[in-house]
């Protein structure tokens, strides 16, 4: 019998638009002859919703307007069509798709689910407790600063001060977020002021990173206790940096390199340090691994890890596995495979009796 896979799209975070993007591929890639769909919509009310219309209803983001094909009678905990469903694929991003918070409702509905567990999902969006974990384990990170927004509004100055004396240009962050949303490249006070207030409008809490100047590369994590690396990768953004513009707004004029040109050597050292990472941070199933090759220097600084990275027909992590002989079809079934794998491993450990 085939194995029912609910996909969860949508979402209530900022980065809607790309999980469309994203699920539209995975639906379309799956496959049908192992596989039985259930799709779960989430507005940007945050509503659930059961759709079986036209997949092509939601890359154009109109398939909320399918009223024949929408149900919105859906109760998460007393539903037969959520209890018919074997394991959840959730192809969500940002807050409340790779925070751990969805990731929670699954264990409370002790169902399996593909991607990173609760608190690994949490760490890792959390951009703040994941350089504190790079740092316990010796994994090399570039120089920041971090605060909250009262503190902020408390110490201004010395918060400026101390930003500033790491040198421009600095990149200022929300904490919690991806695909570079709120993201702002600063390279002097009025400039750093303005970015701050950007990133506040995603968080309440900001971090602040000297830039790199040097590569990015960026490396597919594949695995739970036995994790492996893909090969390396090479983003060379349309614009001055990899913000979200672009990587899902400018027509695919963003250059990827797969393979990375760079040495053997650091390529082996670069794929040791993501699948270091991805174990500090206790991932598990999928995770995109991004670092800088400093110009001059060749020093290899980790910039953060992602849980649930794009899926889209131009996202890395596709692409990097299949560039080291998996296929895109091959790979939802690892990820599937994966799920099932941690969920009955847990399964068992859940009811051992002390």
């Amino acid at each position: 019998m085939r194995k029912k896979v609910g996909i969860i799209f949508g979402g209530k975070s900022g980065e809607y638009a790309v999980s469309l993007k994203s699920a539209y591929n995975v639906i379309k890639a799956i496959d049908k002859n192992k596989y039985e769909l259930t799709l779960i919509g989430i507005n940007t009310s945050g509503q659930w919703k059961l759709y079986n219309g036209d997949i092509e209803n939601i890359i154009n983001d109109t398939w909320q307007n399918d009223e024949s094909c929408v149900n919105m009678n859906l109760s998460l905990f007393n539903d037969p069509v959520i209890d018919d469903i074997d394991i959840f694929f959730p192809v969500l991003h940002g807050t409340f798709g790779e925070d751990g918070t969805i990731q929670g409702l699954f264990e409370m509905l002790n169902k399996p689910y593909v991607g990173c567990a609760v608190t690994a999902s949490a760490v890792c969006m959390d951009k703040i407790i994941s350089k504190h974990i790079c740092k316990s384990v010796g994994i090399p990170i570039t120089d920041y600063c971090e605060f909250d927004e009262e503190s902020y509004k408390k110490d201004t100055v010395d918060i400026i001060n101390k930003c500033c004396n790491m040198g421009f240009p600095l990149f200022v962050k929300p904490a919690n977020l991806g695909s570079s949303v709120g993201i702002t490249k600063a390279c002097d006070n009025t400039s750093l002021l303005k970015a701050i207030d950007e990133a506040l409008k995603y968080d309440n809490r900001i971090i602040i990173e000297k830039a790199v100047d040097g590569a990015e590369i960026e490396v597919a994590v594949l695995g739970n206790e036995d994790a492996k690396a893909s090969v390396c990768g090479m983003i060379k953004p349309c614009k001055e940096f990899y913000d979200y513009e672009a990587k899902y707004l400018s027509g695919n004029k963003s250059e990827t390199i797969i393979p990375a040109p760079i040495d053997d050597e650091i390529s082996e050292k670069i794929r040791k340090l993501a699948v270091k990472a991805f174990k500090a941070h206790n991932c598990s199933g999928l995770s995109r691994v991004d670092f800088f090759l400093e110009k001059n220097t060749n020093r290899i600084i980790l910039n953060e890890l992602n849980t649930l990275p794009g899926f889209t027909d131009i996202s890395m992590y596709a692409m990097l596995w299949a560039q080291s002989g998996i296929s895109y079809v091959d790979l939802i079934d690892d990820l599937i495979a994966l799920g099932f794998d941690r969920y009955d491993k847990r399964s068992r450990l859940s009811f051992k009796k002390l």
